[in-house]
């Protein structure tokens, strides 16, 4: 298995770094830091632009040619510069759903404007009461004529308050656990639904989502009463392949950045003490793991493979190699690592501080720690549940 990146790949990560010293901008990367939303429509529009938001798509949807392992190198560069790119993420994973389990008309009506950032489409999976248990959902959806009624709620619908659309999993069946379950996509802008903030550690806006009678007609049913659950498992299939390899990338540079300003006792550059160097060591070679553990799982799908257990891997290692890396260099820190980005000074734009609040949630959102080992265990080891 290959995992070198070829010309191709290296022309799309220059191509990419270009895009990003235009569009990303300090106000920009500021706005987003301040507000705690990692959306933004013109930035969005603008890679529409430069060719790169339908990458790896179908040309007849209007998509750009490009293999997984190049998508790869796209990801890594967005990540690890921290781009507006969320709202991108999810309403691509919903819009491949559709692909895959929805009607024609869906197809017509959904793909071309999600590949053009023309809508925005956030999850509505987790409830309050439920954690990762997303099969224990209790938000029921009954059918009235040619409509469906929707009551319950949803947590970490992030973006709802911007959304146009939320991908939601409802209970039509309540005598069976998974097979009761059905995916909607329900329009936000109706009274029915009402959205409230939540601020989390690492300062992003996310939502808790209520629907009171809310509706949506039948048309908007994605795939069968009763299918939602695999639905969902091909929709996740995605987000469970996600790793932060990237991030490590980030933090390592503006950890390395300090340490080569920062003085010691002896007036010496921090970057020249021993221990120094093995921490950021450690760093870089866990970092260049997850690369190819992210990698990895790219080359299967490539080769017609479905990282089934692989994707998992990439994720669970990642993540908590992240946090790992996170503690151990603000710990290295010290005093300077409290600083935030709003504080004046902060060294490296208060990064370090900023990456360990993110690393906290990586080993929950899109599936936590947990649930990655079991993934791991039965599809790829065979053990039983």
């Amino acid at each position: 298995m290959d995992f070198r990146i070829g010309e191709r790949g290296e022309s799309l990560r220059a191509e990419v770094r270009a895009f990003l010293k235009e569009h990303l901008t300090d106000e920009l990367a500021e706005r987003c830091h301040r507000t705690g939303v990692a959306h933004d429509d013109g930035f969005v529009r603008a890679m529409h632009e430069a060719g790169l938001l339908a990458l790896g798509w179908p040309e007849e949807w209007g998509g750009r040619p490009c293999d997984p392992l190049d998508r790869c190198v796209v990801e890594e560069e967005l990540s690890k510069a921290e781009a507006p790119t969320y709202g991108v993420s999810t309403t691509h994973m919903v819009a491949r759903a559709i692909l895959h389990a929805g009607t024609d008309r869906q197809r017509a009506e959904i793909i071309p404007r999600a590949l053009r950032g023309e809508i925005l489409i956030v999850l509505g999976f987790t409830e309050p009461e439920c954690g990762s248990d997303l099969a224990a959902a209790r938000t029921r959806a009954e059918r009235d004529g040619d409509e469906w009624v929707v009551n319950g709620s949803k947590m970490f619908t992030t973006n709802a308050h911007i959304g146009d659309h939320v991908f939601l999993l409802a209970r039509t069946d309540a005598s069976s656990k998974h097979g009761g379950l059905t995916v909607f996509l329900v329009p936000l802008d109706q009274p029915g639904i009402e959205v409230q903030a939540v601020r989390t550690i690492s300062g992003e806006r996310t939502n808790i989502t209520y629907y009171r009678d809310a509706r949506v007609h039948d048309d908007w049913r994605i795939g069968e009463v009763g299918g939602g659950w695999r639905v969902l498992g091909e929709a996740l299939q995605e987000e469970h392949s996600t790793g932060f390899g990237a991030s490590m990338l980030g933090l390592l540079e503006a950890a390395e950045g300090w340490a080569r300003t920062a003085r010691g006792g002896s007036g010496r550059p921090r970057i020249e003490d021993p221990d120094v160097r093995e921490r950021l060591g450690r760093c870089a070679a866990e970092a260049e793991v997850s690369l190819l553990l992210q990698r990895r799982a790219a080359a299967m799908a490539q080769r017609g493979d479905v990282p089934v257990a692989e994707g998992p891997m990439a994720k669970l290692f990642s993540s908590e190699a992240l946090t790992r890396a996170a503690e151990d260099l603000f710990d290295l820190l010290g005093p300077d690592g409290v600083r935030s980005r709003l504080s004046p000074g902060a060294p490296e734009g208060g990064r370090v501080e900023h990456a360990l609040r993110f690393s906290l949630g990586t080993t929950i959102y899109g599936g936590t720690s947990e649930i990655q080992r079991g993934i791991i265990a039965r599809r790829g080891l065979g053990l039983p549940r």
